[in-house]
């Protein structure tokens, strides 16, 4: 799409709760067409509803399904939203069709250029044939055809997205063994292998994993239950826990913690 495609300043909202795929979501829009502006990146239900209350509304809308304080479902409930939507997801086939019935278009994950470029270009199309949908009777359909499916209470992240050699890799829930910050914060897999991650705080991690999988041992390490070896107990009352497959890791929990971490283990 070059630069003459838009012949005004598209006005983009992005709703994403992981730093790197809005992060990237930004950067593809831009490289797409330097006209489009992207007026905020909101991370949760609570936050968007917020923001739309208060703001007009942007020409099109980037919207994830899974946030950190619910199901993007939630916020078409409480607020109207009548500009275009183009879902961001990783969900079956059978509720893509639902997706596809119900919005503008959707792009899976990780988010591929081509793939937004044809959606901003549908976009474009039916703006200028005036077809652009119905938005909340569509979201009414979309409710009705994927609730039934969707869990509206909190749900844990189930993958990762992370920075490999010059691309995105996408890693699941089940192959993480642990997350350490340093000055940055980098995730480890089962197998020893070490990502750079766009999360801040750890803070923002325990937010967003199950506390029946994952244990905050320090400050420093949010630790998965699979990577449990075993443990040892200090003099001091602090765990050293030894970590699978990765002998040359270790980790130690807190003597604070040290009960919490036999009693999440089990």
């Amino acid at each position: 799409m070059t630069p003459e495609t838009l012949l005004y300043t598209m006005k983009a909202v992005i709703i994403e709760d992981e730093p790197l795929v809005a992060k990237n979501l930004r950067t593809l829009l831009n490289q797409v067409d330097a006209g489009i502006e992207v007026l905020c990146v909101l991370n949760s239900v609570q936050s968007a509803e917020a923001w739309f209350l208060e703001n007009p509304e942007p020409d099109v809308l980037f919207c994830d399904i899974q946030l950190s304080d619910g199901v993007s479902f939630d916020l078409f409930k409480r607020v109207e939203v009548a500009c275009p939507i183009i879902f961001t997801t990783a969900y079956d086939e059978y509720a893509l069709r639902a997706f596809k019935l119900n919005s503008l278009d959707y792009l899976l994950k990780p988010i591929d250029r081509e793939e937004l470029e044809a959606a901003l270009a549908k976009f474009q199309r039916w703006r200028a044939q005036n077809l652009v949908p119905d938005m909340p009777t569509q979201l009414a359909g979309l409710l009705r055809d994927i609730l039934p499916q969707t869990h509206t209470t909190k749900r844990w992240k189930e993958r990762f997205l992370v920075h490999g050699k010059g691309t995105m890799l996408l890693i699941p829930t089940e192959s993480v063994a642990l997350f350490q910050k340093e000055e940055v914060i980098f995730l480890t897999t089962l197998d020893g292998k070490r990502y750079l991650t766009d999360y801040s705080t750890m803070e923002e991690l325990e937010e967003v994993v199950n506390p029946d999988e994952f244990f905050r041992a320090n400050r420093q390490t949010l630790l998965h239950i699979s990577a449990v070896q075993g443990f040892r107990s200090e003099f001091t009352g602090k765990l050293n826990v030894s970590i699978k497959n990765i002998p040359e890791l270790s980790v130690d929990v807190s003597r604070e913690k040290a009960s919490a971490f036999k009693r999440w283990l089990g």
